[in-house]
């Protein structure tokens, strides 16, 4: 059964679930497979460049860079299997056309299988605790069956991966190690537009590089990480800079000139692929709130606000959506309330549709990246001001964020259903299928998520699912019941989009 390709709607009505919800495309890039990182990239119309004012390079500049050095990485990430970019490549150029004037048809057709002694990927990452834990971005880790950490004094640690998290490109590894040199977080709220930063990584192979810049830009939303969908309710709300950004950059740190942490190097915006003088980064207060959760539940806490909206300050989404509805709604700022989840929290707080939300708390929304920040540093059970217009008058309401199923508490992995568990989700197959295709059972995988175990087997979305340890399958609770408390080794019979008929497997997630 062939899986089908969505096409982009002409226009979209933005869903803001939760403060982790945007659209775009994500792009792994690089030259050769032993001096490339997995790094993001989108295509810009202007390739302008700020330069910097030399003069003010000084001791600033030398203490920070002493400080951040020697507590930045470089990740080695090693894949058995071919790696092939085909698919990324065809995606990437379905939204932004070829970045690489035709030498893209040609790096679609490299299937490269790297060496089991080199690496498929290089990328950075940085120590935020003198006992091992280091961040990077999920893009860096991901696909990976081992990881090599190398620190700037050239020694080398085989790495576990503690928890990704695709919504927000955050990934945490620890090694097994003492007295570290480390960064600490500052509060990157108070970063201002304007002032000096060091970006620090490991770009084009080229160990512990310093670039200097400014920041030019905060809250962007750049349509980066939801466009493969790996990232089910990605959160976009980037700092801009022109520090000198390169493929290996990502998962390196962006520094204030104390040397402080304020954000984790994560793309480029260009039309070659590499550095045109933008650079963004994830936020240290949300790359934070993530390994917090990471390291304390074993998963990411997300709140969710529970309505879908349209961005006010997108001209061309609102046309879109007054020629569809036939409406006569002025674009300018906020978020305009379209419709809500299940069991949405705003609509119990009294929140309506046509109402245009325009603070979180104290934090002002003009568009969507504010609202993704706003909500997206937030965890099930806390409860937010949200200030909204209705009729043209401002009101106030408490709102109390929700889980995806409906709840306000925290859960463990221990509270997770099968299917999170194990990364995907099951519908019946029809029984005319089954009659046409000679199947006795089987159900359609969907929602399949990255990295997780159904992905590692190579089950990806529409493909069939006969059986799980030995036992057929034709419903979700049928792949809830067989493995349910089961602890040990999973067996999984599977037919791909040719038809081809597989058995793998791997050990069930506590």
């Amino acid at each position: 059964m062939k899986s089908t390709f969505k096409k982009l709607l002409p226009f979209a009505v933005v869903g803001v679930l939760s403060g982790a919800t945007t659209v775009g495309v994500q792009q792994y890039l690089g030259s050769d497979s032993n001096s490339s990182d997995q790094s993001y990239f989108t295509k810009s119309t202007n390739a302008s460049f700020v330069g910097m004012n030399s003069a003010a390079v000084g001791d600033d500049f030398v203490k920070a860079a002493k400080t951040t050095v020697p507590a930045v990485v470089t990740i080695k990430n090693y894949q058995s299997r071919a790696t092939s970019r085909a698919s990324e490549q065809d995606l990437f150029d379905f939204f932004f056309g070829d970045p690489f004037g035709g030498r893209g048809q040609q790096r679609q057709r490299q299937q490269q299988q790297a060496p089991d002694n080199m690496p498929s990927g290089l990328g950075s990452g940085v120590i935020i605790s003198p006992d091992g834990y280091i961040i990077s971005n999920n893009h860096v880790v991901a696909g990976a069956n081992k990881l090599e950490v190398v620190l700037s004094n050239k020694k080398s640690y085989i790495a576990t991966l503690v928890g990704t998290d695709p919504n927000t490109d955050i990934s945490l590894l620890k090694i097994e190690e003492k007295g570290l040199p480390y960064l600490n977080f500052a509060n990157s709220d108070n970063v201002e537009v304007g002032q000096w930063v060091l970006a620090v990584g490991n770009p084009l192979g080229l160990n512990s590089t310093v670039t200097a810049g400014i920041i030019s830009a905060k809250g962007r939303g750049i349509g980066i990480l939801g466009g493969q969908g790996k990232a089910t309710n990605p959160i976009e709300s980037f700092i801009q800079t022109d520090a000198a950004i390169n493929p290996g950059n990502s998962g390196g740190a962006l520094v204030n000139v104390n040397g402080d942490l304020i954000g984790i190097n994560s793309a480029i915006s260009s039309t070659n692929g590499y550095y045109q003088g933008y650079g963004f980064a994830v936020p240290a207060n949300l790359a934070r709130k993530i390994i917090e959760d990471i390291k304390k539940f074993g998963i990411v806490q997300r709140g969710f606000l529970g309505v879908t909206t349209l961005d006010l300050s997108n001209d061309q989404m609102v046309a879109a959506y007054n020629k569809d509805q036939k409406a006569t709604l002025k674009a300018g700022s906020g978020m305009f309330v379209t419709g809500f989840s299940e069991n949405s929290g705003a609509e119990d707080g009294g929140i309506k549709k046509g109402d245009i939300i325009t603070k979180i708390d104290t934090y002002n929304i003009t568009d969507f990246a504010d609202l993704s920040a706003a909500i997206g540093s937030k965890r099930p059970g806390d409860k937010v001001q949200v200030t909204y217009l209705r009729n043209g008058k401002e009101n106030i309401t408490t709102v109390t964020l929700k889980d995806q199923k409906g709840g306000t508490s925290t859960r463990t992995k221990a509270d997770l259903s099968v299917s999170e568990k194990i990364g995907a989700e099951f519908d019946p197959l029809n029984e005319k299928f089954k009659t046409d295709y000679g199947l006795n059972s089987g159900v359609v995988a969907k929602n399949v998520s990255e990295g997780s175990e159904m992905a590692k087997i190579g089950i990806v979305d529409n493909y069939i699912v006969i059986e799980i340890n030995g036992k057929p399958v034709n419903s979700q609770k049928d792949v809830e019941k067989i493995l349910e408390s089961y602890k040990g080794n999973v067996q999984v019979k599977f037919v791909d989009d040719y038809g081809r008929i597989y058995t793998k497997g791997f050990k069930m997630p506590n």
